[in-house]
């Protein structure tokens, strides 16, 4: 019987204890986004590696890309 004045007390300040990290967790954006990250790496981040030929019609080329085709890495234009 004795041990329940003691224990009592222990769980009530664990249980403040826990509510105070889940609010801490919650306010801090810990729980904003689950699935985005495990989404994220399903996305297609090398589509200038795919062959012309291979690729579909939803692949084409941004407009500032297919300008700068005549760029090098450089920036500066080639002479072919």
């Amino acid at each position: 019987m004795e041990s329940v004045l003691y224990l009592v007390p222990l769980m009530l300040i664990l249980v403040a204890v826990g509510i105070g990290l889940f609010s801490w967790a919650v306010k801090s954006g810990q729980y904003d986004d689950l699935e985005g990250p495990a989404h994220r790496v399903l996305y297609d981040d090398d589509k200038e590696m795919i062959p012309k030929d291979a690729q579909t019609p939803d692949m084409k080329q941004d407009p500032e890309e297919s300008a700068n085709s005549g760029e090098d890495s450089d920036g500066k234009k080639s002479n072919s």
